[in-house]
């Protein structure tokens, strides 16, 4: 599985706007149900109200790939030029071993 974390982040609250948009207009929704998507999800940071988080998961490579080159990424980069939003990126390929059981403890069910 793969992990992406988008940190967007505009002026003037541009960056919630376009988190909006992105939902109110079908998008998020058309790439929930691409084959692969496991997660997309938007958070907005406490402590900076011109950043949202997204939080992108993927089956695999693949899945990625395929969503990468589908013309809903058109979509999506012509709403990021919009919202004239900056972007720091993070990737994660999950750990498919599970939770340490010294970590165990601290998660509480």
């Amino acid at each position: 599985m793969i992990t992406v974390n988008i940190y967007y982040t505009g002026k003037d609250g541009s960056a919630r706007a376009f988190a909006e948009e992105m939902t109110r207009s079908g998008v998020v929704s058309a790439i929930r149900a691409e084959d692969g998507c496991l997660r997309y999800e938007y958070f907005f940071p406490m402590d900076d109200p011109e950043t949202v988080l997204l939080i992108d998961q993927w089956r695999d490579q693949a899945a990625v790939d395929t969503h990468h080159a589908s013309p809903m990424m058109g979509t999506v980069a012509a709403l990021r030029e919009k919202y004239d939003l900056h972007m720091k990126v993070e990737r994660f390929l999950s750990d498919e071993s599970g939770v340490p059981e010294k970590d165990e403890r601290f998660i509480r069910k």
